[in-house]
């Protein structure tokens, strides 16, 4: 493979830059760009170490930078890796980065190192998929769940049901070849015991996948209600920041306008949207147009209830549309005297939370209700779950496969029927691990990477 090279750190000015260079002619590149101080040789840096030096593009100084050498398979490439470390200039580093191709690299694709990690088996697809959800992590659970996943906890579990199943189709192959042979392995009752243990440890690898899925990606929230009870000012107090416009004119949030929080453990992807009502403002009636589509779509909706006034015809309607939903009423305005029908709201929402917006007022008891709508509490969440689509796919492909083939042993099938069923099964958990997976499934998953990574 070609030598490649990319800048690994941010494209922004920092105290440091690194220049990241990989393959056979890593150091072959390195040598005719960095002139060491001192007697040392490039050619002869054992891995792990370091030298201070000159970065250089045809004998023209560039900068003074410090080389890291990681040799082959030690690395985390499995090629030989130099990483060059200067000043986080944009400019110096991208200058740098030119030498180095002008010297023999090609530019790296994006997840290229990654991907050549993968490639040498340094890691599996599934630690592959954890170094971007690394990168990406915004919260302490999410980043606990990547670091599981890239410490092979799913791959591991998955190799061992691999292992089991491995073992079952070569007791088939040996009852096909010699029928006439007592195989334990191929024995009912054994086999269905055996399978019921894979089974349960494969569903075990999907059954906390929508919670995690919450927990890693957040959940699409809609701040909903009529005009004026307080939406866009708890919009703002939830992001922190004057997002949404606040005024007493009826009908100023006319467009959905969208913010990505931390409430507590969870991210909430927030919209908030114009004030629900009928109106024939044309372009306010698109605002509540849009606003319904909003709900429509949303994963959780935070109904506003202004609770110094009784319930309006607006606030009727919108609690009959949405009262079957995911939902969590709020009655805005505690700091004044309530006048709202709260009875009304009781009989038809389970969560029932009462806030002050203005003041900041009630905000831990609405981050409690959203995790109880979801149940997502990160500590009885599984860190041995699927951690994206891609994987539960897999991991339910194989699992469905495990199930018939329990079906066809239930049923009295032919145990070629199971032979065939759990060879469909490991088929899908190679597919997962990345040792049996087409080319086009490979660069999708690289293909989200940064340049560098």
């Amino acid at each position: 493979m070609s030598t490649i090279a990319a800048i690994s750190t941010p494209n922004a000015a920092g105290g440091i830059a690194v220049i990241r260079i990989s393959g056979d002619n890593a150091i072959a590149v390195a040598k005719r760009i960095f002139i060491p101080f001192g007697e040392k040789c490039i050619d002869t840096m054992e891995g792990y170490t370091c030298a201070y030096g000159i970065a250089h593009s045809g004998g023209e100084r560039i900068d003074d930078c410090i080389l890291t050498v990681f040799r082959s398979p030690h690395s985390y490439t499995g090629e030989d890796i130099v990483e060059i470390s200067c000043h986080g200039g944009l400019f110096v580093s991208k200058k740098i980065l030119r030498a180095a191709l002008k010297n023999g690299a090609v530019t790296a694709e994006p997840g290229e190192f990654t991907k050549r990690a993968y490639i040498n088996g340094k890691i599996d697809l599934t630690q592959a998929e954890a170094v971007m959800d690394i990168i990406a992590a915004k919260s302490e659970v999410e980043l606990k769940m990547a670091e599981s996943l890239r410490e092979g906890t799913v791959y591991k579990a998955a190799k061992k049901c691999s292992e089991r199943i491995l073992k079952l189709l070569s007791g088939l192959a040996a009852w096909t070849d010699y029928p006439d042979e007592d195989i334990p392995e191929v024995e009912p009752k054994a086999l269905l015991a055996e399978l019921s243990k894979i089974y349960n440890d494969l569903s075990a690898l999907v059954s906390d996948y929508d919670r995690g899925r919450i927990l890693r990606e957040g959940v699409a929230a809609a701040i909903v209600g009529r005009p004026n009870v307080g939406k866009s000012t708890l919009f703002n107090c939830l992001s922190g920041c004057n997002r949404s416009i606040v005024t007493d004119i009826a009908g100023t949030t006319r467009d959905v306008v969208e913010e990505s929080i931390n409430l507590g453990d969870i991210k909430l992807r927030l919209s908030d949207t114009a004030g629900i009502r009928d109106t024939d403002d044309v372009i306010e009636g698109i605002g509540v147009e849009i606003a319904w589509k909003t709900v429509e779509a949303a994963e959780l909706i935070i109904a506003v209830f202004d609770g110094s006034c009784p319930l309006k015809a607006d606030d009727i309607e919108l609690i009959k549309k949405i009262k079957n939903k995911k939902c969590i009423a709020v009655i805005n305005k505690s700091d004044k005297d309530t006048a709202i029908e709260e009875q009304i709201l009781k009989e038809n929402f389970i969560h029932l939370v009462y806030i002050s917006a203005i003041d900041n007022i009630g905000i831990s008891e609405l981050e409690s209700a959203v995790k109880e709508v979801f149940e997502a509490n990160p500590e009885s969440i599984s860190m041995t779950t699927a951690a994206n689509e891609r994987q539960r796919l897999c991991i339910e492909g194989a699992l469905e496969s495990v199930k018939e083939a329990l079906d066809a042993l239930k049923y009295g099938e032919m145990l070629d029927a199971v032979n065939v069923l759990l060879d469909e099964a490991e088929q899908k958990i190679l597919e997962l691990t990345g040792e049996k997976i087409t080319d086009v499934v490979v660069d999708e998953v690289f293909s989200r990477f940064c340049v560098g990574k």
